[in-house]
């Protein structure tokens, strides 16, 4: 039987520790605070011998493009010998926050032909558009090639290579009101309705409603008058309301691939005995006089879990048990699959 490593995080939030609390922004984010990919089609040159070769057309034809443009009339049929040019897609992504013009970031090329290896090979000149067709140019990209794989030689980097043209800003305001979205592992309603309640509790002077939950992900703030010039510092305020932390659902998280599981919440089983591979839990009982060469031991098969005595279990008692055992994380995984099968385990199980 594999022994695998397993870790085992226990985050239970208990109601009693109204004291803990979180910020806003630790749980949320501006809608419109996201990343965006600017895209291009370029040709890679200086290959050495590794191109897409003459007869690939959707490469010579834009190398030809390319040439007419310094008053260089070479036509395709001259351009048969070819092997040191390949067409490659680019592209590249523009952070959550936005971008200025003049800043670079780093842009991605892969091979769109015949060709064996981007490798050596440097990027010309080519124009970057937004993800909507028809848009504008944001950016130019152009530079050396670096391979990130060498087992992948048809795709690389332009390290800095795409430099902004134009300012690419991130528009959080409309009409005078910005949306918080919940990240994921924070959505629910009873999450959105306390930091729309903090909100109001915390800004509102008039007894105005300037938070709502409109859904269990969204909560859309309106910016007071006064503010809405210059809505910086209301917007921090926001982001800095400590909200305070509600009892998290009851949830099991499982990576079955690393053995790693993640427990949350109060997480509880129902009264049941569990017998799994011949395990025993041995504990050892000093003589009345203690002498580490005669202790008593006692083994047992099955496990009664109901420690509390009053018909139920938590998770962390089982846990605690296979502790003593130490049952490698895949049998662990096993058992808590079919405790929830069987019902015994009431949280949500989610595998990975």
């Amino acid at each position: 039987m594999t022994r695998a490593r397993i870790v085992i995080l226990f985050c239970t939030l208990l109601v009693a520790r109204s004291a803990s609390a979180v910020k806003v922004a630790d749980i949320t984010r501006i809608s419109g605070q996201r990343s965006n990919v600017m895209t291009g089609l370029g040709l890679v040159y200086g290959l050495k011998g590794t191109g897409d070769g003459g007869d690939f057309l959707p490469a010579i034809k834009p190398l030809v493009g390319m040439l007419s443009k310094y008053a260089d009339e070479t036509t395709i049929k001259e351009l048969a010998n070819v092997q040191n040019v390949a067409l490659v897609s680019i592209t590249a992504t523009v952070p959550v926050d936005g971008i200025r013009s003049g800043e670079p970031i780093d842009c991605y090329v892969t091979s769109l032909g015949a060709a064996s290896s981007l490798k050596g090979g440097r990027l010309f000149v080519t124009p970057m558009t937004g993800p909507i067709a028809g848009q504008d140019i944001f950016a130019l990209s152009q530079g050396p090639i670096e391979l990130e794989d060498v087992t992948t030689p048809t795709v690389g980097v332009v390290k800095g290579g795409c430099v902004m043209e134009r300012d690419w800003p991130t528009k959080y305001i409309r009409n005078g009101q910005f949306t918080l979205l919940l990240e994921a592992p924070s959505a629910s309603w009873t999450t959105a309705s306390m930091i729309a309640m903090t909100i109001n509790e915390a800004e509102s002077t008039r007894g105005e409603i300037l938070a709502v939950a409109t859904d269990a992900k969204s909560v859309i703030v309106t910016i007071p008058p006064v503010e809405r010039e210059r809505p910086d510092s209301f917007i921090s305020r926001v982001q800095r309301l400590p909200i305070k932390l509600l009892p998290t659902e009851a949830r099991v998280q499982i990576n079955q691939r690393t053995g790693t599981m993640i427990i949350t919440g109060d997480v509880e089983i129902s009264p049941v005995v569990i017998s799994h591979k011949g395990m025993t839990i041995q504990t050892v009982n000093p003589a009345p006089v203690p002498t580490p060469r005669a202790p008593v031991i006692g083994q047992k098969e099955l496990i009664p879990l109901d420690t509390t005595g009053t018909g139920g279990a938590k998770l962390q008692d089982l846990v605690s048990i296979l502790d003593q055992l130490k049952v490698p994380a895949d049998d662990r995984i096993t058992i808590i699959k079919e405790l929830y099968k069987t019902g015994k385990l009431h949280a949500k199980l989610i595998l990975e």
